[in-house]
């Protein structure tokens, strides 16, 4: 079954993550976008999410991880299909806004099936960290296929073939997804979904390393506002427009999750130990110094060096961090639903934090809007270095 999981992880990393390289350079160079309308999208989309995301948390705990994961790979194949379908800002927000809502069925139910699946918890930081590995790597392998695909063909048809590709995996997940340790909540399941919702808040409550945890998904996620302000930054430095600027964004993104696959390599056996907390605050001082890099850069070469540096380290630690943190302050019947109050965090972070840099982007500057993400990164930082709650020694992550 963990074979099953990795497999899955590494081809709907790398189709999601081919697919939006791809889209990314279609909404500036095609669509013609405004560095506040890309950010506005992603405040959007992360809005919809956020209302979303615990009731489909709920549904995962209370129905199936299984056949949410199948929703969600239906949902999200959609929303690529009809992005390359249209170039009109409303457009494109209508499909972003359906992409966000897929993945409110997947965050949090993959973990919470692969948890109670394998039924061994000396084991599941270190799938955890494989899958997140796998995740990169797969990204990796999608950003060449589908980046050479687009500039062999055209970046709308990439579009379209990755988002029916994704379709194609809800099938997968049908067939080879087991669910033995799940027993499904049979009667009065609104009333026991309710009963979900009230323990997950009742935990987030009692655990100040969870609320630690949350306040600081909030802030990096809002910092991470400059990865959808990677694009417009390097073409404004002066990116070269031949090759196509497809092949350079894929040369960086695979940069990138190389280096990012490296990171997770060597931290893997942290990950999960005594050194979580300042490994968290040490890679937001590097999302710091990377944005503040790409914020005054003064040529393209410079600028990628800090994508590189953003996307290789900041990222995946603090996504594989905050979720192994997490899962190791939860319990079976209420998991998903705790990934979804965590994922909620993300969103509302991307939702108050990316309006106010979408403001100041078009009120002022591209740097300036750039120096409120690192501001926001230097936040995170310190306050990781805030104690959490004794308790944190006996999940093996101290705090």
């Amino acid at each position: 079954m963990v074979t099953v999981l990795i497999r899955w992880t590494w081809l709907r990393a790398g189709l999601h993550n081919g697919w939006w390289l791809v889209t990314s350079v279609y909404l500036v160079v095609d669509a013609g976008l405004s560095p506040a309308q890309l950010v506005l999208i992603g405040a959007a989309q992360s809005g919809f999410a956020l209302v979303c995301e615990v009731p489909a948390g709920v549904v995962a705990d209370t129905i199936s991880r299984k056949w949410s994961l199948v929703i969600s790979q239906v949902l999200m194949g959609t929303a690529m299909v009809t992005t390359g379908l249209v170039d009109s800002f409303p457009a494109l927000l209508a499909t972003q806004v359906l992409w966000g809502i897929s993945w409110t069925f997947a965050s949090g139910s993959d973990v919470a099936w692969i948890t109670d699946e394998l039924d061994q918890p000396d084991r599941i930081t270190a799938v955890l960290a494989r899958a997140a590995r796998a995740e990169l790597t797969g990204a990796a392998t999608g950003l060449i296929v589908l980046g050479l695909l687009a500039w062999a063909t055209c970046r709308d048809l990439t579009i379209v073939i990755a988002g029916v590709a994704m379709l194609s995996l809800a099938l997968y997940v049908a067939l080879r997804f087991t669910e033995h340790h799940f027993v499904p909540v049979r009667t009065a399941r609104w009333s026991g979904s309710w009963t979900i919702f009230r323990r997950g808040i009742s935990l987030v409550r009692r655990s100040r390393a969870i609320r630690l945890i949350f306040a600081a998904t909030f802030l990096v996620n809002g910092a991470w506002s400059v990865g959808r302000l990677f694009q417009i930054q390097l073409i404004d430095l002066g990116l070269p427009t031949d090759p196509d600027p497809t092949i350079w964004f894929t040369g960086l993104g695979v940069a990138g999750l190389l280096v990012g696959a490296l990171t997770l390599r060597v931290a893997g056996h942290r990950i999960g130990g005594t050194h979580a907390r300042n490994d968290y605050a040490l890679a937001a001082t590097a999302g710091v110094l990377g944005t503040l890099l790409l914020a005054f850069a003064r040529d393209p070469v410079a600028g990628a060096i800090a994508v590189v540096l953003i996307s290789g380290i900041v990222k995946p630690l603090t996504q594989v961090i905050g979720t192994v943190w997490v899962n190791a302050r939860t319990t079976a019947d209420i998991r998903a639903t705790t990934h979804s109050f965590l994922a909620q965090l993300k969103y509302l972070g991307e939702i108050t934090c990316g309006l106010t840099i979408a403001t100041i982007a078009r009120l002022t500057t591209l740097p300036l809007a750039l120096t409120a993400c690192a501001l926001l990164f230097a936040a995170t930082a310190v306050l990781m270095h805030q104690r959490a709650d004794r308790g944190a020694g006996r999940t093996g992550i101290h705090t």
